[in-house]
Order: C-alpha cells, then structure tokens, then sequence
C-alpha cells in the first residue's frame, strides 16, 4: 500500500511538471487572463483531455482513482509526452512494478553475464535497477577506471557523475551525460519510491550536490543511456563511442550497455593501444 502511495506521489509531481510546460497559445486559448502559475490551468487541460475538472484535480493529486487507456493516451498526447514519458505515465497511473530486493548490498554478474562481457571485443558493463556498475569486462576496466578498487557508492552512475573529483574532466559533457543520469535515476525512483537504498543516495545527492539539488525537481525521466558518450581518458585522451542498450531476460532487472567505437578521434586505435598497455 505504501508503496502505491508513494507511487500516485510521483505521478502528481510528474503531471503538475509537464503541466507547467504547455503555453496557452499552443491550444488557441485565451491569455489576456493573468496567470499565476506557469503553464495551463488544470481545468483548461481537463477540458483538452475531455474529461471532468475535479476528476483531472484528484488525478493530478495522486488520489487513488481508476484512469483508462483511452484518457491516458489522450493526456500524453496533450501533454507532448515521448514513447519513454509515455511509457512511465502507464506505469505510474496503472501499475505497479515489483519491489526491488530491499537489501544494502549490490548484485554482482552471475557467470553466464560475465561471460557474456568478456565475449565482447568492446567496452561493455552491466548495470543493476539503482543504476550501480555491477559488472564489466577488461577493456571497459581500462577505459572507465579501476572498478575493482572503487568502493561501492563509487560505482554508482549518479553517485561518480555528480560527486567524484574525477567526473568533470572525465566527461567531456559533463553536464549532459549528469542529466540524462539523473532522469535515469528519476524513472527508477517513480518505480521503486520505498526503496530504502535509492532514497538513501537521493537524499545524500540532494544535500551534498547543487545541481542534482537544482536540477531533480525538473522531473525528467528517461531509461535509454542515449547514444554519443565522449570521455577524456588520462592516458590516450578523447574517447567517442556508440552506446547501446541490452536487456537481460534471464536477470531482468539489470540491463548491458556496450559501447562501440565511432570514427572520431581515432577511438579505435586508442582502444587498442589501452588494452595492450600493462596494467
């Protein structure tokens, strides 16, 4: 029950954030009326999605009501939601997803995963569902850093991009690769919101980081690790790659990302000369 609570939470927040973002002029309403709040009325978007002003209300704050697929595809439509935010508005309005194991501890590769790792010729690791680095082969221990000696919270994506001295020359950007981090970690906390374990490096973010402090009530959301990721590596320099995203069916609950070396900045020579280099 607790959880669903805290689920409907984060789909208020959600709706009053997208909300927020729409103009008036882009529905051919009326603006003469002062506004005191950003975006459009709730009872404007009701009247838009075509369904009653106090029911849109209860919606909008997290009150357990029954929502259909029609009214839900009407209102990501309205509210120019993408596949992704389209996809979390059903899971936050319709559905709960299971609980993650509320244990402290990260879980590691299995052997079949790791296997499946070290058969890569690319840079490849695995990540978990509180987006922790949970397993990678050599050649992405070279690229990325020394996984074996970093503690836990520094194999955390969030947890390195916006607290680790090394992140911002690491990234070459920086403040793309932080955000497009932090909605991963958004979409994951709307999932999983009595996760003790997220909450816990959520709140620890919110204090010691200014921009996760500035930038999590944006509420974007995202699952996809994006496509470009650039780094500056201390020893061969400017890295390009091509990330791409693979799902686990056997360990549903972590997900591989293999990066493939792009033309640019002689990735692939440089790979190369890493992986020939003594550790």
């Amino acid at each position: 029950m607790r959880e669903r609570v805290k689920q409907r939470a984060g789909l208020a927040d959600f709706l009053q954030n997208r909300r927020a973002r729409l103009h008036p002029e882009q529905f051919h309403l009326p603006t003469f009326q002062r506004r005191r709040t950003r975006g459009l009325r709730r009872e404007e978007l009701a009247q838009l999605v075509g369904v009653g002003v106090s029911w849109y209300t209860w919606l909008e704050q997290g009150r357990d009501i029954q929502v259909s697929d029609q009214v839900l595809e009407r209102l990501a439509a309205i509210l120019q939601l993408n596949g992704e935010e389209r996809r979390h508005l059903f899971l936050l309005a319709q559905g709960l997803v299971p609980a993650l194991d509320d244990q402290q501890k990260p879980k590691e590769a299995n052997a079949a995963a790791q296997a499946i790792l070290d058969g890569f010729i690319y840079p490849a690791r695995l990540i978990d569902e509180r987006v922790n680095i949970v397993g990678w082969n050599e050649i992405a221990n070279r690229v990325f850093g020394d996984y074996p000696s970093r503690s836990e919270r520094e194999r955390n994506g969030p947890w390195f991009l916006f607290m680790h001295p090394s992140s911002r020359s690491f990234h070459i950007r920086w403040e793309r690769e932080a955000r497009r981090c932090l909605a991963s970690l958004h979409a994951r906390h709307d999932r999983y919101p009595n996760d003790r374990w997220l909450n816990e490096l959520i709140a620890e973010l919110q204090r010691d980081s200014p921009e996760f402090r500035a930038w999590w009530p944006e509420h974007e959301i995202t699952l996809d690790c994006g496509s470009i990721f650039e780094i500056n590596h201390p020893l061969v320099g400017r890295l390009v790659f091509h990330q791409t995203l693979f799902p686990m069916p056997e360990q549903p609950d972590l997900q591989m990302v293999v990066y493939a070396p792009l033309d640019q900045a002689d990735t692939t020579a440089k790979l190369s000369r890493l992986m020939n280099k003594e550790k």
